[in-house]
């Protein structure tokens, strides 16, 4: 059902909102009733980049929350998606966190870059931490503008770490607080080794999501997700990407700059300085995450030099993509009671 995207020009005329062109029709889903939907001007000329906001469902002051996706699917499958009912963002909501979602260039609702269209190696890869530090530095003001607050709290997932970590370290005064969800790590550069590169684009393929939720089980363990949940969610994947049917296999198109940003923090080279990093942080991983193991969490928790407060939580039978699993509750619960505080913490009636 067609949507009139709107921006209410109800701040300073000069700022993001004043740019806004309203009431731009789009044929967006709301995936709530009260769900609002902006496009604002991205960073990259001549494109819009897309935020899904859902107030909370009662006020409570709080600051509010930006989620930064991943390297594979927006926001849509992400925080916003409901299994039986109840996503990570309704978690989030019902505690009294005005929740937005971002996303990147290339993902979901946002504008695709024009290389896209291009041969995959035509061009280096789209999309890297440093193109989307700024698309998150762009939807931070607008954010902070539109609710007329001075921070906001971040919670990114994986490669999100990367961005995320830019627009932290680079405007501190903007991070209230900070949930790192299984976040790529610095690994030392291997003798004679050199940071790749690669195509500009990729397309990942329903089989190529399944093996993420399964490689990383152990063989005695019984599945983290559902094959019905998975179906659902695949449909809801596909429907990111209105030509993703039209391949065979069918897939999601999307920018290679997050694979590539990955593999050179595994070359030595992060994409951020944690130590600029000055916002309270919690880094929350599964137990069976094969991105984060350990040794890395260790090392990135150290690196965070300048934040305040740290905090390393591992849960139990959770992998990579653990906010889509059996124990996504158990990551909502944590990342309540860091974001509202040790003295603040209220768990949501639904968890």
């Amino acid at each position: 059902m067609p949507q009139a995207l709107c921006a209410e020009a109800d701040g300073p005329g000069g700022g993001l909102l004043g740019k806004i062109a309203s009431a731009m029709s789009a044929d967006f889903l709301k995936l709530d009733p009260r769900e609002q939907h902006f496009l604002i001007p991205s960073p990259n000329p001549n494109l819009k980049l897309f935020l899904r906001y859902l107030p909370a469902l009662q006020t409570a002051h709080r600051t509010p929350v930006l989620y930064v996706h991943g390297a594979t699917f927006p926001s849509a499958v992400s925080i916003a998606h409901r299994f039986d009912g109840f996503s990570w963002r309704d978690a989030l909501n019902e505690v009294g966190f005005d929740v937005w979602a971002l996303d990147f260039q290339g993902f979901g609702n946002s504008d695709r870059y024009k290389a896209m269209e291009n041969s995959p190696d035509a061009l280096a890869p789209l999309c890297n931490a440093e193109d989307a530090g700024a698309q998150v530095a762009t939807a931070a003001r607008f954010i902070l503008e539109h609710q007329g607050v001075a921070r906001l709290s971040l919670i990114s997932h994986s490669w999100g770490s990367m961005p995320a970590g830019r627009f932290a370290g680079g405007h501190p005064a903007m991070i209230d607080r900070w949930v790192l969800f299984g976040p790529v790590a610095r690994r030392p550069p291997r003798r004679y080794e050199s940071a790749p590169s690669g195509e500009a684009w990729r397309v990942i393929t329903v089989e190529n999501q399944w093996m993420r939720f399964v490689e990383d089980v152990p063989p005695d363990e019984p599945p983290v997700l559902s094959r019905k949940h998975f179906d659902e969610w695949a449909a809801s994947y596909l429907d990111s990407d209105k030509d993703s049917r039209t391949r065979n296999p069918v897939g999601v198109k999307v920018p290679s700059g997050p694979f590539n940003d990955i593999l050179r923090a595994w070359h030595g080279d992060l994409g951020y300085d944690p130590g600029l990093v000055r916002a309270p942080l919690a880094m929350i991983r599964g137990e069976w995450d094969g991105i984060v193991p350990d040794e890395d969490a260790r090392s990135l928790f150290d690196a965070f030099k300048s934040s305040p407060i740290k905090r390393d939580i591992k849960i139990g039978r959770g992998t990579h993509l653990m906010h889509l699993e059996v124990m996504r509750h158990a990551l909502y619960r944590e990342t309540n009671t860091f974001l509202l505080g040790a003295d603040q913490a209220v768990a949501p009636q639904r968890i």
